[in-house]
């Protein structure tokens, strides 16, 4: 029997599990001075994109958008 793998949905609060997936996604294209000076209008666009990601774009706010940039930094620095 196939193992089929369950991920389950991210949203707006899930701060560190959409941080993992931008560096997943990004890796070291992006140290902490670069992930704080992404638009929000790109941060949001690739946040969106990310798979599991169930959020939507109306449900985004600036204080979810800074969390999810701190937490970004965090992951980038855990894998320095």
């Amino acid at each position: 029997m196939a193992k089929e793998s369950f991920e389950l949905p991210i949203y707006w609060n899930d701060y560190e599990d959409i941080a993992m997936g931008l560096y997943e996604k990004f890796g070291d294209d992006f140290g902490e001075s670069q992930i704080y000076r992404i638009r929000f209008t790109e941060l949001l666009d690739w946040i969106l994109s990310l798979p599991n990601f169930a959020g939507t774009r109306e449900q985004s706010n600036e204080g979810h958008l800074e969390q999810i940039q701190t937490a970004w930094v965090y992951e980038w620095r855990d894998n320095q």
